[in-house]
């Protein structure tokens, strides 16, 4: 299973789902990272380093981050969904189907509500 790291508003529930479904999920806080304003050039150095791939909501720095630093060990960037059991489902079957997340760039989507 994969090995990631949760930055700092990254919500805890679905870190506990992804632990129950096998995942390695290391968190800011159990880092001794938390309340520090870690830029997040440094959050993705601090996990690539780890060889942990980041999970955050924080899409758009993430985003830019991977094409100015693309050799990281894998950003997974999630819509925000509070129905935590379900986007750590939505998680998991994304990265299981990746061979490896090196350098990779993962969107996690909240699916459409109909009408």
């Amino acid at each position: 299973m994969a090995r990631l790291y949760a930055d700092e508003q990254y919500p805890y529930p679905v870190v506990e789902f992804l632990r129950a479904l096998g995942h390695d999920v290391l968190t800011v806080q159990e880092a001794g990272r938390a309340n520090q304003g870690i830029p997040d050039p440094e959050v993705l150095s601090f996990a690539t380093s780890q060889n942990r791939a980041v999970i955050t909501q924080n899409r758009k720095d993430f985003i830019r981050l991977h094409r100015i630093q693309p050799g990281h060990a894998g950003i997974i960037a999630c819509t925000n969904d509070r129905d935590w059991e379900a986007l750590a489902n939505r998680i998991h079957t994304a990265i299981t189907a990746e061979e490896s997340l090196q350098g990779k760039l993962i969107r996690v989507v909240r699916p459409a509500v109909s009408p």
